[in-house]
């Protein structure tokens, strides 16, 4: 018999990798359309969602979206079935397809966009082009019988607790004497009703990134043997990963600008692209962001990169670019639909965790505005 994975379970594991807190402010992630509260038998990775990709969604039968660009974005003053983003949201609710978009949070992401665009495009240790921020950390305390320590320390250290630096599962433990009366209506894993019971405990403490943390709490209360567990949780104010966004890294050899753009080209599958900047030049130190790369200029500058590889410039910003001594490849906004085959690699990997039958697809629908002629 086939098991299907809950909507709400497959985007709190999705959120594991792209938390919604490293989205902008103001940025319209999250569920849009629809309801997280079905099964999903089919889920479709796009990365817009357009009428096609609608119609594509109802005519396979799929039960959730999950797309980088959000189909709301600007708040609708009205919905009409024949007009405008009307006619994608009529025919998601119409054929209960539900929308979730992941944006700039899934750009920021370890893993995520950007770093998918490092990796097609062959950049030697990538780092952040432009630091946002720090992942927020907390440290866990739970206190576990001696008889299952072992299994509480492997259970949340293959959850992700416990990494620090090169270093994973990193815990520390303490004894003690735990002591507990179990009252009418409990089924206490140790001791008997009405009766004070006494049991050797070790404390389990542990640092996790807040991204990870409701996963941990899950995965630790469903090892622990007590029915009520005891458990605490500290906010700390060490600093956890650097995120931002963009990435910055180097090619193998230097190459002229002009031949790097053949190579772009080919690496990212383009119909073309537009090239800014002295073709004969050679270009070694590479910046990459997938989507609007305008105010990343003076950070790829400042950060000493040959050429910023992105999917928009403006064109007086491209002029700023040529004054500063920057090249530049606008490889189009559609460069993001790298996406599609990261995210669905990374939801099957949970859908097999999960022990589901969910079928994971690409939406098939061509949704870049521009063509070459």
């Amino acid at each position: 018999m086939k098991t299907w994975i809950s909507a709400q379970r497959l985007i709190q594991r999705f959120e594991e990798w792209a938390p919604k807190s490293l989205a902008f402010e103001n940025d319209r992630v999250g569920l849009l359309i629809g309801t997280l509260s079905k099964k999903v038998k089919r889920v479709m990775v796009a990365l817009d969602v357009l009428e096609n990709v609608a119609d594509e969604a109802a005519e396979r039968q799929v039960d959730l979206i999950i797309a980088h660009h959000p189909v709301i974005f600007h708040p609708l003053k009205k919905v009409l079935a024949d007009e405008g983003q009307g006619k994608i949201v009529t025919k998601c609710v119409k054929h209960d397809v539900a929308v979730y978009a992941a944006h700039t949070n899934l750009d920021i992401a370890e893993g995520g966009v950007n770093d998918m665009l490092a990796e097609r495009l062959s950049l030697n240790d990538p780092e952040i082009l432009k630091p946002t921020g720090h992942e927020p950390l907390y440290k866990i305390a739970v206190y576990v019988p001696d008889s299952h320590i072992d299994k509480i320390r492997e259970v949340i250290g293959e959850a992700g607790a416990g990494a620090i630096g090169r270093y994973s599962h990193c815990t520390f433990t303490s004894g003690g004497e735990g002591a507990f009366l179990p009252e009418a209506g409990a089924t206490p894993y140790l001791g008997k009703i009405g009766k004070l019971e006494t049991v050797s405990e070790g404390k389990i403490e542990t640092i996790v990134p807040g991204s990870l943390l409701r996963s941990v709490v899950s995965r630790m209360l469903k090892a622990h043997p007590y029915e009520e567990v005891a458990y605490d949780i500290y906010p700390l104010k060490n600093e956890g990963k650097t995120i931002g966004l963009g990435r910055i890294g180097t090619l193998k050899e230097p190459i002229a600008f002009g031949e790097y753009c053949r190579e772009v080209k080919r690496r990212l599958g383009l119909d073309g692209l537009r090239a800014i900047g002295p073709l004969n030049e050679k270009v070694r130190t590479v910046a990459v962001s997938g989507g609007d790369g305008n105010s990343l200029i003076p950070y790829a500058k400042f950060r000493g990169a040959d050429v910023l590889i992105t999917g928009d410039i403006y064109y007086h910003t491209a002029h700023d670019a040529l004054l500063a001594g920057l090249k530049v490849i606008d490889a189009g906004h559609h460069i993001e639909s790298i996406m599609k085959k990261g995210v669905q690699h990374y939801l099957q990997k949970v859908i097999q965790e999960e022990g589901c039958d969910t079928e994971v697809v690409v939406s098939e629908s061509v949704t870049n505005p521009f063509q070459f002629i």
